[in-house]
């Protein structure tokens, strides 16, 4: 049976670099899968849980934007942020939550740190919720 071949990078470092049957990520507009064979495609990634499948054993990561590239039965996940839900802390990304809408509050719609701090509280956010799970 064909498998494929799923690496998962940050700017910092590679977060994993697997062989699986099915990869479940958050594209930009919604949830898509891909299956070994899959047409080659680019596309932009949203914000949620990428889900691997191998042997029916499911793992997840948590990943904040980026790219994904499927070519043959490679898929590239370039994330701008990643990490194994089994890794995250929900006392931690709670308060990591609070820190980041608390650096929101402090700054005025017209500051030029603004949209950053914003994002920051959206990946924040979905980081928890994934968290609480």
């Amino acid at each position: 049976m064909a498998r494929l071949s799923l690496d998962i990078v940050t700017p910092e470092r590679r977060i994993a670099s697997l062989q699986v049957d099915e990869a479940i990520i958050p594209g930009a507009e919604g949830l898509f899968g891909v299956l070994p064979g899959h047409t080659p495609f680019l596309t932009v990634m949203g914000m949620g849980a990428l889900t691997v499948s191998d042997a029916g054993v499911k793992t997840q990561y948590f990943v904040a934007e980026g790219f994904v590239e499927v070519a043959g039965d490679h898929v590239r996940v370039l994330a701008d942020h990643a990490e194994a839900l089994e890794g995250l802390d929900a006392t931690e990304a709670r308060k990591r939550l609070q820190d980041a809408e608390e650096r929101l509050r402090k700054l005025k719609a017209g500051d030029p740190n603004f949209e950053l701090a914003a994002a920051a509280v959206k990946r924040e956010a979905v980081r928890a919720s994934l968290a609480l799970r």
